[in-house]
């Protein structure tokens, strides 16, 4: 049900090919006709947003859950949907659909007569590029990890304008969702950290299994200049990790230097 993108030389996030596949849909004949709107979880880069507002569409931001898009679908405020774990979806089906995901990537290369990398590029180019990754400190200390979210949101008040690191932090909040459809509240959903530069860190713990939690850690920056797109990915967001580490203080509440896994 998940898929990746994978062009000669270029890996494509899920965020941006979800972007990319909003910007082209258009091509294939099933959405001649245009999009109604766009829905991506909060954790997801905020690539299709752009798109959405370059279309004068809506975007949709939910918490993580395929649930959140299927009233979104059912509704018809969106015809797109898609999240940062690779899955993707459309509204001919309320769950994610990767075989259709990649035979819309296919129908676009077909009708485009480019290659992956060549679509990609010109989308960053035109729309900018969002470099985007995720870091998860996986089989950590659950009551740990806990403890630290329960701090680091208690200090969410006081954390707008202050300077960390050479870091500017605009604003932070506790992400919450009002459903649009059956008019459903979903609190705690992540604490998002907005830098004054327009870059921004999520922080959301997962699972309480026997092995302990994952904390996940989204790293996202904006990036205007094209001459700058070809940057590694890791070292475009270097600082921003380093701030994602030194915020909550990761190294001594959880006993990590780095993250286990980095996507």
């Amino acid at each position: 049900d998940r898929n990746l993108i994978i062009g000669k030389g270029l890996f494509v996030t899920p965020s941006d090919s979800l972007a990319v596949l909003a910007a082209n849909a258009h091509l294939a004949p099933g959405y001649g006709d245009g999009l109604a709107g766009i829905a991506r979880s909060m954790p997801t880069s905020r690539a299709a947003d752009r798109v959405a507002e370059a279309m004068g569409i809506r975007a949709y931001e939910t918490p993580t859950g395929w649930k959140f898009f299927g009233n979104l679908l059912d509704a018809g405020l969106i015809t797109l949907c898609g999240e940062e774990s690779a899955g993707t979806g459309s509204n001919h089906v309320r769950e994610k659909d990767g075989l259709w995901a990649v035979l819309l990537w296919l129908n676009i290369l077909a009708v485009r007569g480019e290659p992956v990398r060549d679509i990609v590029t010109a989308h960053w180019r035109q729309f900018g590029r969002d470099f985007y990754t995720r870091h998860d400190y996986e089989e950590v200390d659950a009551a740990a990890a806990g403890q630290l979210i329960d701090d680091l949101r208690a200090r969410i008040p006081a954390l707008a304008d202050q300077h960390i690191g050479g870091q500017h932090i605009a604003a932070a909040d506790d992400f919450a969702y009002h459903d649009p459809v059956d008019g459903s509240d979903s609190r705690h959903q992540g604490i998002r950290i907005m830098l004054a530069d327009g870059a921004r860190i999520v922080y959301r713990l997962s699972g309480t299994g026997t092995a302990g939690a994952t904390l996940r850690v989204y790293l996202e920056r904006f990036e205007p200049d094209a001459a700058r797109h070809g940057e590694d990915t890791q070292s475009a967001l270097r600082a921003l990790a380093e701030l994602s580490r030194v915020l909550p203080d990761i190294t001594r509440r959880l006993g990590r230097d780095a993250p286990s896994v980095i996507t």
